[in-house]
C-alpha cells in the first residue's frame, strides 16, 4: 500500500552542494580521494561565494540556519566516508540494465530472460550502454533453499538452473543479476531471504557467474533486524565470494521509507545515505516508484525530491538510487521522458523496469538518447542540486567534468509554463554560452538566459557552457500554446483548461529573444482542429531585440458538433537570423475536450469524468479503491461511489446546467481494523475553483453528508486530501455521489 506522497524540498541539498559546481576540476580517480575533495571543496567554495548559485540558495531559503546542524553532520559523515571507504569502485559512472520487476513481476522463465537479452541488444540498448539483465525476485524455488543449505531456482522455470542462462547472458556481451533479501526467510512475509547464510550465498551466486545483487529487506524488517549492521555482513560477505568475483551490490530497504511505517531512523531507506556510500555501489533512497503496472508521476517526483537529499556522498562508483525507470507502465510519453531527464542528472542508476520487448520506438529512442546518457554518465559523477525554491517549477542543475552544466527546468504543474534561470545561476561566468538541448539537439546561443517553454509534467535538459567564435544562432524561445479564457471566464495561473463544444477561446504564445542579436519577421501561425475557427488578435513586430519577448493573441472557436476526447493546438513561430536565415520551431498544446454535461438525475460515479486520480492505485467505481469490496461506511453499503486514496481529484465538466450535487463522504470499512495509523481525510468540493463544502477532518466512524447548491457551476472538482496523519489507511468514498442537472 502506498501512503502519502511526500514531498521533499532540496534546499538543504543546494546549501550543501551548489558550491561544488564551481569547481571544474575533473573527478579523482579513486572514490576515497574524491570524497575528500568533494568536502573539502564545498567548504572552501562557500566561504569564498565562488559560487553564485550556493548564495542565491541560501538568501532564499529561510531553513538555512535551521539545517546548519545537518549540514555539518552530512559534511562529517563524508568526511568519514573518505576514511573508512572499502567497497570497491566496480562501476565509476552509474550502471545501467533491466530488471524484471515492473514489467514482468515474478513471471518469468529461462526463456524469457533469454528473449529479454536478445531485445536488450537488437533493439540497440546494449550498446547504448544499458548492459546488465537482473532477476528480480520470482526466480526460487517454493522452497528457495535445499537440505543442504543451498538456494535453489524454481525448478519449473529454469530447468537448466541458473548457469546456463548466465552464459547466455554473457555470450551476449551482457551482465547478469540477482535478487535476494538480507532477513531470514519466513513464509508468508517474504519469498527469499539470505539471513544466516550470507556467505554462502555470496559465493553461489558467483559460482553461478552473476555479475550483480540486489538486496532487499523485506525479510530483514520482519525480522526487527538493524540494516546498517546486516547489509554491511553481506557487503562484506560478496567482497569475499571464493570465485573473487566482482559483483554490483544494490542496497534495497524500499518498506523502511516514511510512506509504510513510524520506523525508527536509522532503519528507514532515507537514512541509507548515512553508512550504504561505504559499502555499496548504490542504495535505495525511498519506497518503490510505483506498483507494477501503475507507475504515477507524482511518484516519480517524491522518489526524486528524496534521492535529492544527500547528494554530498555521491561519487564514483557509489550512486543513489531512487529506483527503475518505468516507460509505459502509465506515464506518459512527456511524463517519462522527464523521469529519464531527471535521473540522468541525478548520477542514478539507469535500470529499465518494463518489459523492453514491448516498448515502442519513441521510448527506445528516448532510453537511447546519446547526449542525456552522456549527462548520466559524466565521468564527474555529481548529483544535480535545485538552484533556488522549491515549487511548480524549479531548476536544477548538474557540474559536468569539462566544467560545463546539464541545466534543467522541470514542471510539476498541470499546464504548460516558459521557463528561465540564468548561466550565473549555475555557477558559470562569460558574457555568452552555448545551449545544447539534450532532446532536440537545437544548439543556440545566449546572452546568459537560459529559457525553454515546457509542457505540463514536463522538462527541458540543456548542456551550457560558455560560447567561443563567430556569433551562434540566438536562443528564440517560442511558446506552448496558452488557453488562457474560456468565454467570458479567465482561466485562474497554472490551471488546466476544460473545453467544450460551442467555447470560444483566447489563446496567447509567447516569444523571446535571449540572443546577443536580433531575429526578424517574427511570426506565429496557430492552427486547430478541422472545423475550429481560428483569428489572430493584433500583429507580430518586425524584429524581436535581444531581451525582447512579445505575445501574439488568438481567438479560436470550437464547433457546437466538437466531440469528447482529444485535440491539440499547434503553434509554427518562424522568424529570421541573421547570417542564419529562416528558422522555424513547433510547439503543441494538447487539449481534453470534455463529455457533455450529466442530465437529470444523475449518477455521478456512471458518468464520464475529465480527469481522476488517486494517492496510490487509480480510482475505482461503485468499489472501495484497491480491495474489490464495495462503497460502505460505518456498516452501510451503497450500490455507487467513487472510491480513492489521499491525496485525489476527480473533475466533472457541468457546463452550468446542474443545480444540486449530494454524497456521503467518508473513510471506507475495508480499512476499519487496520491501523491505528491515518485513517482520516479531507473531503472538497470545487466549483470553478471556488470552495464550496470542506467537510474538516473525516475519521472512520463519522461520515459526513454533502448537499451543495452547483447553480452558475461549469467545472466540478472533488477533491480529498490528507488530514495531515500521512496517506496510510485514507481510502476515501465519495458514496452516492448525484448531481441533479
Amino acid at each position: 500500500m502506498k501512503r502519502r506522497s511526500a514531498l521533499f524540498g532540496g534546499a538543504l541539498a543546494a546549501i550543501l552542494v551548489t558550491a561544488s559546481l564551481a569547481t571544474t576540476a575533473a573527478a579523482t580517480t579513486t572514490a576515497a580521494a574524491t570524497t575528500t575533495a568533494a568536502a573539502t571543496t564545498t567548504a572552501a567554495a562557500t566561504t569564498t561565494g565562488a559560487n553564485p548559485a550556493a548564495t542565491t540558495t541560501a538568501a532564499t531559503t529561510t531553513a538555512a540556519t535551521t539545517t546548519a546542524a545537518t549540514t555539518t553532520a552530512a559534511t562529517t559523515a563524508a568526511s568519514t566516508a573518505s576514511t573508512t571507504h572499502t567497497a570497491p569502485v566496480l562501476s565509476p559512472t552509474p550502471y545501467m540494465g533491466w530488471n524484471t520487476y515492473y514489467g514482468l513481476g515474478g513471471d518469468f522463465t529461462e526463456t524469457t530472460i533469454r528473449s529479454v537479452a536478445d531485445s536488450i541488444v537488437s533493439r540497440g540498448l546494449k550498446k547504448a550502454g544499458y548492459d546488465i539483465v537482473w532477476l528480480d525476485g520470482g526466480w526460487q524455488a517454493d522452497e528457495s533453499r535445499s537440505a543442504a543449505g543451498d538456494l535453489v531456482p524454481n525448478p519449473a522455470k529454469f530447468p537448466n538452473g541458473l548457469k546456463p542462462l548466465v552464459d547466455y547472458i554473457h555470450s551476449k556481451g551482457l551482465k547478469a543479476g540477482i535478487y535476494t533479501d538480507a532477513g531470514p526467510y519466513i513464509p508468508g512475509k517474504c519469498g527469499l531471504g539470505s539471513g544466516g547464510y550470507y556467505q554462502r550465498d555470496a559465493d553461489q551466486f558467483a559460482a553461478w557467474g552473476f555479475d550483480a545483487v540486489k538486496v532487499d529487506y523485506l525479510c530483514g524488517i520482519a525480522a526487527n533486524l538493524d540494516p546498517k549492521t546486516v547489509f554491511t555482513e553481506f557487503a562484506q560477505a560478496l567482497r569475499n565470494n571464493a570465485s573473487h568475483r566482482p559483483m554490483i551490490f544494490n542496497l534495497c530497504n524500499p518498506v523502511t521509507s516514511p510512506d509504510w511505517g513510524n520506523y525508527p531512523e536509522s532503519q528507514q531507506s532515507i537514512n541509507s545515505w548515512s553508512y550504504a556510500p561505504n559499502i555499496a555501489q548504490s542504495w535505495r533512497t525511498y519506497t518503490d516508484v510505483g506498483f507494477q503496472g501503475d507507475i504515477k508521476f507524482k511518484d516519480v517526483l517524491r522518489n526524486y525530491d528524496a534521492n535529492a537529499k544527500h547528494p554530498e556522498v555521491v561519487k564514483p562508483g557509489a550512486f543513489s538510487d531512487p529506483d527503475y525507470l518505468a516507460p509505459e507502465l502509465g506515464m506518459s510519453d512527456e511524463e517519462f521522458r522527464s523521469q529519464l531527464t531527471l535521473w540522468s542528472v541525478a548520477a542514478a542508476p539507469l535500470v529499465v523496469g518494463s518489459d523492453i520487448r514491448k516498448l515502442s520506438a519513441t521510448t527506445i529512442g528516448m532510453l537511447t538518447d546519446p547526449d542525456v546518457i552522456a549527462i548520466n554518465q559524466d565521468r564527474a559523477a555529481v548529483q544535480a542540486v535545485r538552484v533556488g525554491a522549491a515549487g511548480t517549477t524549479e531548476t536544477w542543475v548538474k557540474r559536468l567534468a569539462d566544467g560545463s552544466r546539464a541545466v534543467v527546468l522541470l514542471n510539476r504543474g498541470d499546464s504548460a509554463k516558459t521557463l528561465t534561470t540564468t548561466a550565473s545561476a549555475v555557477g558559470l561566468h562569460g558574457a555568452r554560452f552555448t545551449l545544447k538541448n539534450a532532446w532536440t539537439n537545437a544548439v543556440t546561443e545566449s546572452a546568459g538566459t537560459i529559457s525553454a517553454a515546457v509542457p505540463a509534467h514536463g522538462t527541458a535538459l540543456f548542456r551550457v557552457g560558455p560560447a567561443r567564435g563567430l556569433p551562434g544562432i540566438p536562443h528564440v524561445t517560442a511558446g506552448i500554446p496558452q488557453v488562457t479564457q474560456v468565454g467570458t471566464q479567465t482561466l485562474p495561473e497554472g490551471a488546466a483548461p476544460v473545453v467544450a463544444g460551442g467555447d470560444e477561446l483566447r489563446v496567447e504564445v509567447a516569444v523571446r529573444n535571449d540572443g546577443l542579436l536580433p531575429v526578424l519577421k517574427p511570426t506565429v501561425t496557430l492552427t486547430a482542429a478541422t472545423g475550429w475557427t481560428v483569428t489572430p488578435i493584433g500583429k507580430a513586430p518586425l524584429l524581436l531585440a535581444p531581451g525582447q519577448k512579445i505575445t501574439l493573441a488568438y481567438k479560436v472557436k470550437l464547433p457546437a458538433t466538437a466531440v469528447a476526447g482529444n485535440a491539440t493546438l499547434t503553434a509554427t513561430t518562424q522568424y529570421e537570423a541573421v547570417g542564419y536565415g529562416k528558422q522555424m520551431q513547433t510547439t503543441v498544446s494538447p487539449l481534453v475536450i470534455a463529455p457533455v454535461p450529466p442530465d437529470g438525475v444523475a449518477a455521478l460515479s456512471h458518468h464520464p469524468w475529465i480527469t481522476a486520480t488517486s494517492g496510490w492505485m487509480s480510482p475505482t467505481i461503485d468499489e472501495s479503491v484497491g480491495g474489490g469490496s464495495p462503497i460502505s461506511l460505518v456498516s452501510q453499503t451503497y450500490p455507487t461511489g467513487i472510491g480513492v486514496a489521499s491525496p485525489s481529484l476527480v473533475r466533472y465538466y457541468l457546463g452550468q446546467q446542474c443545480t444540486k450535487f449530494t454524497a456521503t463522504v467518508g473513510i471506507d470499512d475495508a480499512v476499519r481494523n487496520v491501523g491505528p495509523e491515518g485513517g482520516t481525510s479531507i473531503f472538497q468540493v470545487i466549483g470553478d475553483g471556488k470552495v464550496l463544502f470542506d467537510s474538516g477532518t473525516v475519521d472512520r466512524d463519522h461520515p459526513k453528508p454533502v448537499d451543495v447548491d452547483l447553480t452558475g457551476v461549469r467545472v466540478l472538482d472533488l477533491v480529498v486530501g490528507d488530514a495531515g496523519d500521512g496517506g496510510y489507511n485514507d481510502r476515501a468514498d465519495w458514496a452516492a455521489p448525484t448531481a441533479t442537472c
